[in-house]
């Protein structure tokens, strides 16, 4: 078997365990909060990504209450990312589902979900899950939405 062939096997096996991942934390109780380690961790790898990319990203890690643990962000990031990262990280956190669920949800015209507190419609925010528990969320903001969920995933396969 050739390496490319490997390579994207193991990546699909990778995407499909985190979806399922993604898909249970919807169903998921919350647990212990995230520790400033664990979020620094995940952190790291979501800016290695954006990095190897070369996108500017702003980094946002809360716990299970929406409050800020660890924030990163790459030089020249436009400024307004800062606080779209904080709040796609709290939208996952809240709501216990990627931020890609709101804008799916918008795109078959289900506009009311934008009635809503503390919804955003754009790609980027994940739930974090320990455990079987939701002990976070991260938030990308930078990008596009579907990079910025690129880096964010890229952070939790970290964990």
């Amino acid at each position: 078997m050739s390496a490319p062939r490997v390579i994207t096997q193991i990546l699909g096996a990778l995407a499909l365990a985190l979806f399922a991942a993604i898909a249970w934390a919807q169903q998921a109780s919350y647990g212990p909060p995230i520790d400033v380690e664990t979020a620094r961790k995940i952190a790291a790898a979501a800016v290695a990504e954006a990095k190897a990319n070369k996108w500017k990203v702003a980094v946002a890690i809360v716990d299970t209450h929406g409050s800020l643990v660890f924030f990163e962000r790459i030089d020249d990031t436009q400024v307004a990312s800062l606080t779209i990262a904080l709040d796609k990280a709290r939208a996952a956190a809240t709501y216990r589902r990627p931020t890609r669920v709101w804008e799916d949800a918008m795109a078959k015209g289900r506009t009311a979900v934008m009635t809503l507190s503390g919804v955003v419609a754009s790609p980027g925010g994940i739930p974090i899950v320990s455990g079987g528990k939701v002990i976070g969320a991260i938030g990308v903001s930078g990008a596009t939405g579907d990079q910025d969920e690129q880096s964010a995933k890229a952070g939790v396969a970290a964990m």
